[in-house]
C-alpha cells in the first residue's frame, strides 16, 4: 500500500536565538540567585536548592548546565545518532510540579478507527507562525511549552501579558488541553519565563521545549529470533497496528513493501536528509523478504519526528497525538531525552487508552541520568544485549530498565539497502515486534497483561531478580505466549 504523507506544520521561517542575563523585578534576589535563573551564566554557580544534594532521582550527579544557543539552519529542527551528554534541565519554578493534572483519558472522546488506506486530514485547529529549527543543547533556548485552560483569546492575553510570541498552538489529544509553543523574543532565560508563567492560573503545565535524541550506537542472519525464542516461521503481527515515532523512512526498501499503512510528517518544513534509523526500526518490527522482522504482517503507522538525530518536545507530542488517533495498539519510541512533564502526561494517558508503550533505555553509558520517556511509569524500557546475552557497554543503567532484548550488531534494512546496527533503539524495536506477536495471538490482551507477562517470563540475567542492568532479564516470547491470563 502506498504510504500517505500527512502534514501538520506549515509556516517557514528560521531565526537566531541569543542568551541574555536574567531579568527580574524582585529586589530580594541575590546575585547568585539571579545567576541560577540565568542558565547561560550558571556554569560554576552552586544552584542546588535547600535540602537538595544535587543528585537526580536515581542517585546520579547530573552534569552542569552548558550554554545553549540556536543554530541557523534553513528549515531544520534536530540532530540524532551520537550519544549525547545530558545536561541539567532548565530551572522549574516552585509549584510547577503541583499544577492541577489534566483531565483523565476517560474524559476524552473515543478514538475513531482509521479507514485502511484512507486519507488523513491535517488538523484545522493548528496555528503555526514559525516552524521549529535546529538547536544545540538540552532545550530550545528561546521557547517554552504551556498547556492552557482557555480559548484562543486566553492564549493571546497570556502572550501579551508576559511579552511572548505565539509560535504554534493546537488541541492535544493526549494532554487534553490546548498546547502552546511560546517564543521568548527578548532574550529572557527559559527558567525565568517558566517562573513568571506560574503566576497565571490559566497555565496548567509549563515546560522547556526539551531536545530528544535517537539511540543508535554504531554505524548474517539476524540472531534475535533465536535469542528471544521466537519461531521465525510462525512469527506474525498480522493486522496489529503499530505506531513508530522516528526519522523519515525509505519506503522503497523491499523490506518495507506493504508494511507502512500511513505516514505522518510532524516537521514538514524540514527537508528529509536521513532515512536509515527509521527504516531499520520499521524493518526490525515488521520487515518482509530477506530482512524479515519480528512481526511480519503488522501495519506500521509511521510518524517522522526526527532529522539529523534529534527532535523537540512539541514535535514529539504532535507525533504521539497522531499515533493515538490511528487506534494503534503499540507505540515504539526509540529515542531518549530529559524528563518532561508534558511527555509524562501524554504517555500516562496513552497507556490509559490501552496502548503498549515501548522505549529505548538509552546509550549514554552507565552513569548517565535516567532516559525518558523510558523512565516514565507504564513505559517498557528496553536495554540492548548481544548474541551471547552480554549487556551493551554503552547502555544506560537504572531501576527503570524493564527488559533486555538483542540490539548489538543487528542486521537491519537501512536506507535503500541494509546495515549492521547497534543500540537500544533496535532492542526496543525487537520488543515492539514481540508484543505485536502476542497481540496477534490474542487481540483482547491488555497493556497491563503484556507488561506483566514480559516481566514474569523473562530469562534472568545478571544478579538474581530484577536489576539495574538487565531489568527483569532477556525477553522470552515463547514463555510470554504461554503465560496464563
Amino acid at each position: 500500500m502506498a504510504a500517505k504523507a500527512v502534514i501538520r506544520l506549515t509556516a517557514a521561517m528560521t531565526i537566531f536565538a541569543t542568551s541574555a542575563m536574567a531579568q527580574t523585578n524582585d529586589p530580594n534576589l541575590t546575585q547568585a540567585e539571579i545567576d541560577c535563573l540565568n542558565r547561560a551564566s550558571a556554569a560554576g554557580t552552586d544552584c542546588a536548592k535547600d535540602g537538595d544534594d544535587g543528585k537526580d532521582s536515581g542517585g546520579k550527579t547530573p552534569a552542569k548546565a552548558s550554554t545553549v544557543s540556536a543554530v541557523f539552519l534553513p528549515a531544520l529542527i534536530v540532530d540524532l545518532f551520537p550519544n549525547p551528554t545530558l545536561v541539567t534541565e532548565a530551572p522549574i519554578p516552585p509549584g510547577n510540579t503541583a499544577a492541577p493534572p489534566t483531565a483523565p483519558p476517560s474524559g476524552l472522546p473515543a478514538i475513531p478507527a482509521a479507514a485502511p488506506g484512507g486519507p488523513i486530514v491535517a488538523p484545522t485547529d493548528l496555528v503555526a507562525t514559525e516552524p521549529p529549527r535546529a538547536v544545540i543543547g538540552d532545550f530550545v533556548p528561546d521557547e517554552v511549552l504551556v498547556t492552557v485552560n482557555g480559548d484562543a483569546g486566553a492564549v493571546q492575553q497570556i502572550a501579551a501579558s508576559f511579552g511572548l510570541e505565539i509560535r504554534s498552538q493546537r488541541q492535544s489529544r493526549l494532554l487534553g488541553n490546548t498546547l502552546v509553543r511560546f517564543g521568548i523574543p527578548d532574550g529572557r532565560p527559559v527558567g525565568v519565563v517558566l517562573a513568571q508563567l506560574a503566576a497565571d492560573g490559566r497555565t496548567l503545565r509549563r515546560e522547556a521545549n526539551h531536545v530528544y535524541s535517537l539511540q543508535q550506537a554504531a554505524s548474517i542472519v539476524n540472531y534475535a529470533f533465536e535469542r528471544i525464542a521466537l519461531d521465525a516461521k510462525e512469527a506474525s503481527g498480522e493486522n496489529v497496528r503499530v505506531g513508530v515515532i522516528d526519522t523519515g523512512i525509505d519506503d522503497s526498501n523491499p523490506a518495507l513493501s506493504g508494511v507502512i499503512a500511513e505516514q505522518f510528517d510532524a516537521m514538514p518544513d524540514v527537508p528529509i536528509k536521513a532515512r536509515d534509523h527509521g527504516t531499520s526500526v520499521d524493518g526490525l518490527i515488521a520487515g518482509t523478504g530477506a530482512f524479515k522482522g519480528m512481526a511480519p504482517g503488522a501495519r506500521i503507522y509511521h510518524a517522522r519526528a526526527f532529522e539529523g538525530g534529534k527532535s523537540t518536545m512539541d514535535v514529539i507530542l504532535s507525533a504521539l497525538d497522531w499515533a493515538a488517533e490511528q487506534d494503534v495498539r503499540i507505540i515504539n519510541m526509540s529515542f531518549v531525552g530529559p524528563k518532561n512533564d508534558l511527555l509524562g502526561i501524554a504517555c500516562r494517558n496513552a497507556r490509559a487508552l490501552g496502548i503498549v508503550l515501548v522505549a529505548a533505555a538509552g546509550n549514554n553509558w552507565p552513569k548517565a541520568p535516567y532516559g525518558y520517556p523510558a523512565a516514565f511509569d507504564g513505559v517498557i524500557a528496553v536495554t540492548a544485549t548481544d548474541a551471547k546475552d552480554g549487556l551493551m557497554p554503552q547502555a544506560n543503567r537504572g531501576a527503570y530498565v524493564f527488559i533486555s532484548a538483542p540490539g548489538v550488531e543487528m542486521v537491519a534494512p537501512s536506507g535503500a539497502g541494509s546495515d549492521v546496527v547497534t543500540g537500544t533503539s533496535f532492542a526496543a524495536a525487537i520488543v515492539t515486534g514481540a508484543v505485536a506477536n502476542l497481540l496477534h495471538a490474542a487481540p483482547d490482551r491488555s497493556a497491563d497483561w503484556v507488561e506483566k507477562a514480559l516481566a514474569a517470563t523473562a530469562k534472568d540475567l545478571g544478579p538474581k531478580g530484577r536489576d539495574n542492568d538487565f531489568g527483569f532479564g532477556l525477553l522470552d516470547t515463547k514463555a510470554a505466549e504461554a503465560a496464563k491470563d
